[in-house]
């Protein structure tokens, strides 16, 4: 069965289709893109203020973007002396190494200590309750939900929202906030916005960066954030094991030149085995992507990742000419235009026909919708 939701972050959530999900635990109805308006600014603020407690949530497998804008707002209230904590729903719950360097990680808690009921959960690039992993009954829970988030196919869960598709990362919408809230930028909370910065807009490479994304970037460097250290970690340093597992991804990298309309598919898998032959964790293979999407011949990729139960998460990419985000929606997932993912569980064959498929069913749908995005601004990728 193919199901799940996914950002440009790949972790995993529930398969859709596996097991039966309650109505409330999936996303509304999608609504029109609009970004956030004064009111909705201000209603957040005033959870903020009206809480006695706050829990701060990224997505399961935390990305720079996730953790790193949970944690700046973390440090942001324990400036303000408000009490809060940032989670995320993975068990065994791992930071990525290469997100070691972040500053304010004392304020990480296990899911076990995050309340039943929350007074006030803020969930970050969360663009589907099903990506809080074992925090989703507990968000469901929550007195009040608040959700910040920048990808365009975010179902509108949660009371409150402050979800702009036309963001470049959610850390963009967090520095908003503070700024609403009168909490002045220092070194830590800058760095931690640098990393989620960095981290969505691929070190300032992808369509999504614009110059505000670069006065913003200019504002961070300003506090004397280390820009050279971050970069090193999170897209320079890899473990020995890595290598290995990328090799024999690349030994299996299939090329399809009359995929996607002839535009090209390239594709891989990296078996669960690899992972444990190498000893190398689920989450240092998340950039493994960014290597196999560098055929020319190819303006999509696709990376299937088998977890220990047998299930695939696939992990897309495009260059800019297809919405990969509408061939995933076809398998049950989502995420931005030109990266976006899915879950599976019929194996890497069927799984990469289906894939195809939905490529091949969008025909120039894919291509149009990306376009219309384009016409409202020049800022989301």
């Amino acid at each position: 069965m193919l199901g799940r939701q996914e950002d440009a972050s790949e972790a995993p959530t529930a398969q859709v289709g596996a097991s039966a999900l309650p109505a409330h635990a999936l996303p509304a109805p999608r609504a029109e893109l609009r970004r956030p308006d004064d009111q909705d600014w201000q209603s957040v603020i005033d959870a903020i203020t009206e809480a006695r407690s706050i829990d701060l949530v990224a997505h399961v497998l935390p990305d720079g973007d996730a953790l790193g804008s949970a944690l700046a707002m973390g440090l942001a209230l324990r400036q303000r002396g408000v009490r809060a904590r940032v989670s995320f729903g993975d068990d065994p719950q791992v930071v990525p190494a290469s997100l070691g360097f972040l500053p304010g990680q004392e304020l990480i808690v296990p899911v076990s200590e995050v309340p039943d009921r929350p007074d006030l959960m803020i969930t970050f690039d969360v663009a589907d309750p099903r990506r809080l992993g074992l925090l989703q009954g507990k968000a469901e829970s929550a007195r009040m939900l608040v959700v910040i988030d920048h990808h365009a196919s975010n179902g509108g869960f949660g009371r409150r929202r402050l979800i702009d598709p036309l963001a470049p990362a959610t850390a963009v919408l967090v520095d908003e906030l503070l700024r609403r809230l009168g909490v002045p930028l220092d070194r830590s909370i800058a760095t931690c916005l640098y990393a989620g910065v960095a981290s969505d807009t691929g070190s300032f490479r992808y369509s999504a960066t614009t110059p505000a994304t670069h006065e913003f970037a200019a504002r961070l460097l300003a506090t004397g954030v280390p820009h050279d250290v971050i970069s090193r970690r999170l897209w320079d340093t890899q473990s020995f094991g890595y290598l290995k597992v990328l090799a024999a991804a690349l030994e299996r990298a299939r090329l399809e030149p009359e995929a996607a309309g002839g535009l090209g598919l390239v594709w891989t898998w990296v078996p669960w085995a690899d992972l444990v032959a190498h000893g190398v964790p689920p989450e240092e293979i998340e950039g493994l992507i960014d290597v196999v999407r560098k055929a020319a011949e190819a303006e999509v990729t696709l990376v299937l990742k088998e977890d220990p139960d047998g299930s695939l998460r696939g992990s897309t990419r495009a260059n800019g000419a297809v919405d990969v985000a509408a061939a995933c929606a076809a398998l049950g997932g989502g995420g931005h235009a030109y990266a976006a993912g899915f879950g599976s569980r019929i194996g890497v064959p069927a799984t990469v026909a289906a894939f195809r498929e939905a490529l091949t069913a969008l025909g120039g749908a894919a291509i149009a919708a990306r376009t219309s995005i384009n016409s409202m601004t020049e800022t989301k990728d």
